[in-house]
C-alpha cells in the first residue's frame, strides 16, 4: 500500500501545513491508539523537543490517543533516545516523540517507537496508514484514555546514560563544552558530563520556542568550534534538536563528524577484540571511511540514508556498530537507536583508557573531500528517467576517473535532491558537484 503519512523517519512537515496540523495529528494519534489497543497494550510515551508546536501537538496527540482508549505518559522534553529507553523501560506499547529533529523550528514531526525502543515496524505504519482511512470514532466515556505525566523521566535517562560509560572511568580533569542546540537534551546533556566529573561548559541550552537548532548544535557546528578555542577546551559535543545526532570538535577546532567517530570507536573496538563483526555506513558516508575499514581488514557495507536503514542492516547481520557522516552513530550493545550523548561517552571511554586526545584518535583516517548541493524541488521526481540528468551524471564519473562518487538522492524528509560529490581533489569535486547540481536544477525547474 503507498505510504501517504510516513517517510523514512516517522511524518514531518510545516506546521499549520498537511500533514502537521492539529487535526491531522489528533486523527494520527487516535489510529494510532486503534491499532495499538488491537495489539492488548494500552499506554504510550509522549516526548516532544523544545518547538512551541510541541504544546500545540502534545495535545492534540493525546487527545486522540484517549479517544481510541490509551493512556498517555506525558515525558515534555525529552531526547528521541530517552523515549526510545524510557518506551522499553515501561514496557509502554509505543513511544511517540513530537519533533523534527534538525529541522528549523516552523517544522515538526512525530517519530514512533515500538515496545522495545526501536523504530516501529513497516507493517505496524501501514496499519496506522489504513486507520486513517477510516472515520474516527471514540470510545466508551468510561474507556476514555488517561494522561498523566512523567516526573522523573529526565533523571531516568541521565542514570542511564551514565551507565553505559565504564564504571571504573571518571572525567575529572577534562573541560568540555556541550551544546544542546537549544533542544531536547538542554535540561539532560550537562548533567550526565558533570556527574561523570568533567568541567562542563554549556551552550545551546536556552530554548525559547523558536531557537532549536538555530546557529547552534550538530547542524551548526562553527559555534562549538568557536567556544571550544575560546574556552581552551579538550573537546566540544554538540547534540541536534532532538538529541540523537552527534558532532564533535577537537581541542584543535577541528570538527568530527559521524563518519570520524564510527572510525574512532570501530578502530578501539577493533584493537581490543570488541568489535562484534563489521561496520554499517550509509550510501553518504565517505569513501575514506570504507578504505581505512578494508586497510584494518573490517568488514563494511552501505545502507541507504537515514538511521532506520542502518539499523536494519546491522541487525540483518548481527552486528553492533553503525552510523551516518551527519551524526547517527549506532551502538546496539549500548542503545536501540542513534544516541548523542552515549555515543559522545563511548568516545571520552576510548580518550580516557588509551590517554590519547580526540585529535590524534581521528589522525588515522583523512577524509576525501566531499561537496553536498541541496537543489529545491516542488515534487517527487524519477530521477533514473532524467535523461540530462543521467548524462550529467555519467559524464560527473568519467571526469572523477574512478577516483571518487557521484550519488544523487532525493531528500526523505524535506523538498530537496541532494547532490554529492566525492573525490581526492578539491577544487574537481567542488566544480564537478556544481556542475551536476545545475543540470539538476535546470531539469527540474
Amino acid at each position: 500500500m503507498a505510504r501517504e503519512f510516513f517517510g523514512t523517519d516517522g511524518i514531518r512537515g510545516r506546521v499549520g501545513q498537511y500533514p502537521m496540523t492539529a487535526q491531522v495529528v489528533m486523527k494520527l494519534g487516535w489510529a494510532a491508539g486503534k491499532v495499538l489497543a488491537s495489539k492488548g497494550n494500552r499506554e504510550v510515551l509522549i516526548g516532544k523537543d523544545t518547538r512551541i508546536s510541541g504544546y500545540l501537538f502534545e495535545s492534540a496527540l493525546e487527545a486522540g490517543l484517549a479517544s481510541a482508549g490509551i493512556n498517555s505518559r506525558m515525558l515534555g522534553p525529552m531526547p528521541t533516545p530517552a523515549v526510545a529507553y524510557l518506551t522499553s523501560t515501561f514496557r509502554a506499547a509505543a513511544g511517540i516523540v513530537i519533533s523534527a529533529s534538525h529541522n528549523p523550528y516552523h517544522d515538526n514531526g512525530l517519530k514512533f517507537f515500538s515496545t522495545d525502543g526501536t523504530k516501529l515496524p513497516d507493517d505496524v505504519e501501514l496499519e496506522i496508514e489504513a486507520m486513517m482511512r477510516q472515520d474516527m470514532t471514540t470510545v466508551d466515556s468510561a474507556d476514555l484514555g488517561r494522561a498523566r505525566r512523567v516526573d522523573d523521566a529526565a533523571g531516568r535517562y541521565i542514570e542511564f546514560c551514565k551507565s553505559t560509560f565504564p564504571s571504573s572511568l571518571r572525567l575529572d580533569g577534562m573541560k568540555i563544552v556541550v551544546d544542546a542546540a537549544n533542544g531536547a537534551g538542554y535540561h539532560i546533556a550537562r548533567e550526565v558530563f558533570d556527574e561523570l566529573g568533567a568541567n562542563v561548559i554549556s551552550v545551546g541550552a536556552d530554548p525559547n520556542g523558536l531557537n532549536i537548532n538555530k546557529e547552534c548544535g550538530a547542524t551548526a557546528p562553527d559555534n562549538l568550534r568557536a567556544h571550544v578555542l575560546l574556552e581552551r577546551a579538550d573537546l566540544g559535543i554538540a547534540l541536534d534538536g532532538d538529541g540523537d545526532r552527534l558532532i564533535m570538535v577537537d581541542h584543535r577546532g577541528e570538527i568530527v563528524d559521524g563518519d570520524e567517530i564510527i572510525y574512532v570507536l570501530a578502530k578501539a573496538r577493533h584493537a581490543n577484540g570488541t568489535l562484534n563483526g563489521g561496520v554499517v555506513g550509509t550510501l553518504m558516508t565517505n569513501l575514506a571511511l570504507e578504505h581505512a575499514f578494508n586497510d584494518m581488514d573490517v568488514p563494511f557495507e552501505r545502507a541507504g540514508v537515514g538511521d532506520r536503514y542502518v539499523m536494519e542492516l546491522l541487525k540483518a547481520r548481527g552486528w553492533e556498530l553503525g552510523g551516518e557522516n551527519s551524526g547517527h552513530v549506532i551502538c546496539l550493545d549500548k542503545v536501540t537507536t542513534g544516541d548523542a550523548i552515549v555515543a559522545a561517552l563511548s568516545v571520552l571511554a576510548v580518550m580516557r583508557e588509551t590517554g590519547e586526545s580526540l585529535s590524534r584518535l581521528r589522525a588515522g583516517m583523512q577524509l576525501y573531500p566531499q561537496v553536498l548541493i541541496n537543489v529545491p524541488v516542488k515534487e517527487k521526481v524519477n530521477l533514473d528517467e532524467n535523461q540530462p540528468i543521467q548524462g550529467a551524471l555519467t559524464q560527473a564519473e568519467k571526469d572523477l576517473g574512478g577516483s571518487g562518487r557521484v550519488l544523487l538522492r532525493p531528500s526523505g524528509t524535506e523538498p530537496l535532491v541532494r547532490v554529492m560529490v566525492e573525490g581526492k581533489v578539491a577544487n574537481d569535486v567542488q566544480k564537478i558537484c556544481q556542475q551536476v547540481a545545475n543540470v539538476v536544477k535546470e531539469a527540474l525547474d
